[in-house]
């Protein structure tokens, strides 16, 4: 039976009790009942199953249930049915639950012990015989944990599951995670448990394979499901004093030392995802540690790749982490800088992709979760300098709750690389990719440290070309000398330049494209040259011109390797695992990227080309991953069968080449051939936003809808279902706006309508197809501007009580009505008045709307203009405060036994207030809605049949006039 993501915008069920639990349990039955033939499932297949995962998405108004299918009271791998509910409705369902598991399941009873599996397991991995194996827990009635009997540096989980199997059986079997002790494997592995065969295996640890690993590893040394959650007494974020802590790194959207220089960045953390800042794991103001440890991602040097305690650069109290680099040395040498960057581009991917879902209840990464959802105890554990490989990278993701961990390797040294190193002004500083001269004597291994000095021979057409000799001789003494390429011998040109003094020359490339190695017949040169790019040049011309003084140094790195912790794209890659794997399947689970056709390794690619992407950046343009680690300039190919390019002369991939690719990178990197497409088709359209956390771009809206797609698709996806998830995040978050442009993206990459995935667990067997679904106009029809010419659209806030909204056009035609929209986080919209349009005309129209209820603070106002014919477009986005008076709520007594009385003090009319009561897990106790008035509100409440502990109290005005969360303790 294949998986499918279905989608319905109109299928509506009741909700039945005030449980939150019941409700979804109710919803999802009768769902599930109403669609039992469309899905292929007979009764007893959707008579039991249990709710792994289950949590609001705010920023999009859903709520995201995944359930477990079971079978005599055992939960099936990866049978999983993901839900996305909507007031009551079901918006859409993924499917992965398996069929006729009555006629199918072997046996209800296991023949061999959780022990003997495990030893049965650990022999057929070729791993030591386990020893000392001690039940440590048995929680249920199919879950254990065992001791690590000296296989894994962790302790060893298990259950007791039902393998579905290709040939159609499903066997009774244990599932069992080993972390080897030793090696780059965390095996999740299914033990048959009548015959003690290892019937699958999927690897957390997944490696990327940019080079040759020949070193083992060691695995994370702790699996900790406790966690002390503080609590946010705000939905948002709290009001604390500016940060000034300071990270001098690699900053995005500078992808690594090839790309641009380093920055001092002063307190970089984002207020939403990271409340407390970066170094905070209590939950209350203050860091808790000055080195880089914190909530987020704990960041060490690990040179002898033991997984220990390793070195962390200490920031000091004021948190300064402003470490020199100079590159021409062994790694060592700048371990500080190194960690550095590692810190702080792991908090980057926390804090960015935490404002596209992938937040606490989503399953991020963090060791406290401030009471926001989710399982904490589970920061990035980050490796820097890992002795344990090289050439390589990798990320091993478990489920919720348990800790992830980053292995970052050096590399080897390339051929040619950076033989000049910038060390000032700050804004230029660091390596710049060079090519050696074939003439005069080689880059030296001693080095070659002083100011630059501009040749100036003062005749046209180039001043700075040394094609004669120099009017300014005497500021060229003592100096490395700069020239330009132009139409003379490489060689007059470098010995004019040490005739007058020069140290040694650098070149600079007069056409585009990488540096070439200058050659000719050498005359005897005693002083070395290279040659570095035009765009680089142009950089240190204009400092030059400008009156700044560049010191640089030129050195031969001789066998210095390269350090794949400055390299962001690689960074963000290895982590973009851990957030693919958390949000397919829900965080509950981890196995559900182990088929062939998942798609894994190309969301990692596109979640740091999305980061990269700098000013005057095209979608045309060709961008390889991985350039600066194996030694390539920007311009290089990179790692993957082709650069990543909208241009099909770059990148020719369609689905099709997927058939023949290597699994997963290959089947990657098509994946994401296709994604960066629809990102640029985006951004051609709305523009590129440089605001990556709140921005309304076509770069937001394309992280926004391949993030929430990852949590529609199912477990274990294929391309298709891969599609229908981003088409189905269209459809939630956008009412559908962009359907025709995603379908013509993925159309032309093979993707359309007639394609098949077929099997998931297959890699050879997808069918491609250019077509698309009837109704679908071809991408100029979707492009093409509707008829009506939009001068201009404004929002301004009137008096802090209400918001006028004004537009002008120039021209119309045919033109139906108007729609304005409005938002309380750029994201999600919803219609708040509708003007009818002229129609015709070819003069000036002026038109108005005024929300005379609008959201207090910040708020977002879009204009939709619909055709005649239906057809519709946007406006840009416009922000809007209003600042009324907030309003004060107050619970008393706090604490108390359950029964206590809400004080709501409103200083603005509201029509009713909804009561919610939530426990600290987020569950929801009780949900009321009473009359509000102006002034003074006294509500009574009582949960005294509650237990002990500390809740959640949420008021909030149903026209959103307000929205207040406290804090209430129950003894």
């Amino acid at each position: 039976m294949r998986k499918y993501i279905y989608t319905t915008l109109f299928y509506c069920l009741a909700i039945a009790s005030l449980q939150a639990q019941q409700q979804y349990n109710s919803t999802i039955q009768q769902f599930l009942q109403s669609r039992q033939t469309e899905l292929g499932l007979t009764n007893q297949d959707i008579a039991d199953w249990v709710i792994n995962t289950e949590y609001e998405s705010a920023a999009h108004n859903l709520t995201h249930i995944y359930i477990n299918q079971r079978h005599a009271g055992i939960e099936v791998f990866n049978a999983i049915g993901n839900f996305a509910i909507r007031d009551g409705q079901v918006m859409n369902m993924a499917n992965n639950l398996e069929a006729n598991l009555a006629t199918r399941a072997n046996t209800t009873t296991p023949s061999i012990s959780p022990e003997q599996a495990i030893q049965r397991a650990a022999l057929q991995l070729n791993l030591v015989v386990a020893f000392g194996l001690q039940e440590i827990e048995h929680p249920t009635a199919h879950k254990w944990v065992y001791s690590n009997g000296g296989i894994s540096e962790i302790d060893i989980p298990v259950k007791l599951v039902y393998q579905p199997l290709e040939d159609g059986q499903l066997r009774l079997a244990y599932d069992i995670s080993i972390d080897v002790v030793g090696a780059h494997n965390w095996w999740s592995i299914r033990v048959d448990a009548v015959d003690g065969t290892i019937l699958q295996r999927h690897d957390w640890n997944v490696s990327c394979n940019f080079g040759t690993c020949n070193h083992p590893r060691h695995a994370p040394n702790r699996f900790d499901f406790n966690c002390s959650n503080a609590l946010l007494e705000k939905s948002d974020h709290i009001n604390v004093s500016p940060a000034t802590d300071e990270y001098t790194v690699f900053a995005i959207p500078v992808e690594s030392p090839n790309h641009g220089g380093r920055t001092l960045l002063t307190g970089p953390a984002n207020t939403v995802a990271s409340p407390f800042g970066w170094h905070d794991t209590n939950g209350a103001v203050g860091a808790e540690f000055t080195n880089t440890n914190g909530n987020n991602v704990l960041a060490q040097e690990d040179q002898n790749g033991n997984n220990g305690t390793g070195a962390r650069p200490n920031g000091g109290a004021g948190l300064q982490f402003n470490f020199p680099l100079n590159m021409n040395q062994a790694p060592s040498g700048y371990v500080d800088a190194a960690t550095t960057n590692l810190f702080y581009m792991n908090n980057i991917m926390h804090d960015v992709w935490y404002h596209y879902g992938f937040d606490e209840a989503g399953g991020n990464f963090q060791e406290n979760n401030y009471g926001r959802g989710g399982a904490g105890s589970d920061n990035v554990l980050a490796d820097a300098q890992d002795g344990s490989g090289l050439n390589n990278a990798n990320f091993g993701t478990p489920a919720d709750g348990g800790n992830p961990r980053m292995q970052m390797f050096l590399w080897s040294a390339p051929a040619t690389g950076n033989l000049l190193n910038v060390n000032s002004p700050a804004g230029l500083a660091g390596p710049y990719v060079s090519v050696a001269a074939a003439i005069g004597p080689a880059i030296p291994t001693t080095p070659i440290t002083a100011n630059l000095a501009l040749y100036n021979d003062n005749t046209a057409p180039d001043v700075n070309d040394a094609c004669e000799n120099p009017t300014n001789a005497a500021a060229l003494n003592g100096r490395i000398v700069v020239i330009r390429r132009g139409s003379c011998a490489f060689v007059d040109k470098i010995v004019r330049a040490e005739t007058a003094g020069a140290l040694a020359v650098i070149m600079i490339n007069n056409v585009a494209g990488a540096p070439i190695a200058m050659g000719g017949t050498d005359p005897g040169i005693g002083i070395p040259s290279l040659m570095i790019s035009d765009v680089d040049g142009a950089a240190l011309l204009a400092a030059i011109n400008g009156g700044t003084t560049v010191n640089a140094t030129i050195q031969d790195p001789g066998s210095f390797q390269l350090d794949g912790d400055f390299d962001n794209g690689i960074i963000a890659h290895e982590y973009g695992h851990g957030i693919s794997n958390r949000l397919t399947g829900g965080p509950a689970a981890a196995g559900c990227l182990g088929n062939a056709e998942q798609m894994g390794e190309g969301w990692s690619d596109w979640l740091g080309l999305m980061l990269t992407i700098e000013p005057g950046d095209q979608g045309t343009d060709a961008r390889g991953i991985g350039t600066y680690a194996i030694g390539e300039s920007p311009s290089g190919g990179g790692i993957r069968p082709m650069p990543y390019s909208t241009n099909m002369s770059v990148n020719s991939a369609t689905y099709a080449l997927s058939n023949t690719s290597a699994v997963p990178h290959g089947v990657g990197f098509v994946w994401c051939t296709m994604i960066w497409d629809l990102s640029w088709a985006l951004i051609d359209v709305y523009g590129y936003d440089p605001d990556l956390y709140n921005g309304t771009g076509g770069n937001n809206i394309a992280m926004h809808l391949v993030m929430q797609g990852m949590k529609l698709q199912p477990c274990s996806p294929g391309f298709q279902d891969g599609r229908d998830g981003i088409l189905a995040a269209d459809q939630l978050l956008y009412g559908g706006a962009h359907e025709c442009l995603i379908w013509n993206v993925f159309a032309n990459r093979g993707l359309g309508f007639s394609a098949r995935q077929n099997s998931t667990t297959s890699a050879t067997n997808q069918v491609e197809a250019f077509d698309l679904p009837a109704g679908i106009p071809a991408m100029g029809a979707c492009l093409a501007s509707l008829p009506i010419n939009l001068k201009s659209f404004d929002a301004i806030a009137i008096n802090n009580e209400k918001v006028n909204t004004t537009w002008v056009t120039s021209s119309e035609e045919d033109n139906d009505f108007f729609t304005v929209e409005r938002s309380k986080n750029g994201l999600h919209f919803e219609e708040v008045g509708r003007v009818q349009a002229v129609g015709n005309s070819t003069t000036e129209q002026n038109y108005n709307f005024t929300d005379k209820n609008p959201y207090n603070g910040v708020s977002y106002y879009r204009l939709r203009q619909t055709d005649k014919d239906m057809s519709s477009t946007y406006s840009e986005v416009k922000s809007v405060e209003i600042k009324r008076k907030e309003a004060f709520v107050q619970i008393l007594p706090n604490p108390n036994r359950g029964r206590f009385n809400l004080n709501l003090d409103l200083d603005t009319a509201v029509s009713d207030v909804e009561i919610i009561v939530r426990d600290i897990f987020g569950k929801e106790i009780t949900r009321q809605i009473h009359k509000g008035v102006t002034g003074f509100n006294n509500f009574a409440l009582d949960i005294s049949q509650q237990p002990t502990g500390t809740y959640l109290v949420t008021l909030k005005g149903l026209n959103n006039e307000f929205n207040k969360t406290l804090k209430m303790v129950k003894h």
